[in-house]
């Protein structure tokens, strides 16, 4: 059971095939919203969805976010489907390739800012006159620990985490004072099958050894946030930037 109640909302949630995405998708529908999950991968999106959805009220499109007009198309679902939207939690992202900045991969480089941070603002752009049409709303931006410090070897990922951080608070600026909420999150590094496949024991050892709380993160821990910020208990939070790090980010 969650504490909180989303009984007609209507929400988005990108990357929610899997991982934090999908977490944040199971919690607001748990809670009563409808949701849409947006993802690339179709055939786990699909399957995910049917897990999660009870009597119509989730459901999947295929989109690749890095895409302006299917971003447009999720938006457009949500208000035909369910007839508005109120929630959105912008979460899609890749990793990148790992390089020193003076190596870095030009494609790679493209690709995680075409994602991670062009991605969220298509989100963004789309989202915000749905909510605005639908009497107001709050957006939620996967940012990161990676949005407020560096890393070394991951240029492209840092810069497009700290421009997600950035743009949150300037829409949050526009749009406060108009019923949208905006915040961003910096999750540590969790324990989801991005991190799975990318990290062998060792490094997964050394990547838990960073945090002073001494284990990775959940996903469920993460929407736990999300869901709060989603919430009218978060009335008053719109343009901040909200750590779940196990304490990473104040060493």
């Amino acid at each position: 059971m969650t504490r909180y109640d989303f009984s007609g909302k209507v929400a988005v949630v990108t990357g929610g095939a899997s991982g934090i995405g999908e977490a944040c998708a199971r919690l607001l529908a748990e809670a009563g919203a409808k949701v849409v999950i947006a993802d690339y991968d179709a055939d786990l999106g699909e399957k995910v969805a049917a897990g999660i959805g009870s009597e119509g009220a989730v459901s999947f499109t295929a989109v690749d976010v890095s895409q302006p007009d299917q971003m447009e198309r999720a938006v457009a679902k949500a208000v035909d489907d369910y007839g508005g939207l109120h929630l959105a939690v912008n979460n899609a992202g890749i990793g990148g390739p790992q390089g020193p900045t003076g190596e870095y991969p030009l494609d790679g480089w493209q690709k995680v800012i075409d994602i991670n941070l062009s991605g969220v603002f298509y989100g963004l752009r789309y989202e915000i006159p749905a909510m605005l049409d639908s009497g107001g709303g709050s957006i939620v931006n996967m940012a990161s620990i990676l949005g407020s410090v560096g890393f070394a070897q991951s240029v492209a990922y840092v810069a497009a985490k700290h421009g997600v951080v950035g743009m949150t608070k300037s829409a949050a600026l526009e749009y406060s004072n108009q019923g949208i909420r905006v915040n961003s999150i910096g999750p540590g590094f969790i324990k989801t099958p991005l991190i799975e496949e990318s990290l062998d024991d060792e490094a997964t050892k050394v990547v838990t050894s960073l945090h002073p709380i001494g284990r990775l993160g959940t996903s469920e821990e993460v929407a736990s946030l999300v869901a709060f910020l989603c919430s009218d208990d978060a009335s008053f939070c719109t343009g901040g930037y909200y750590v779940v790090d196990g304490a990473y980010t104040a060493q």
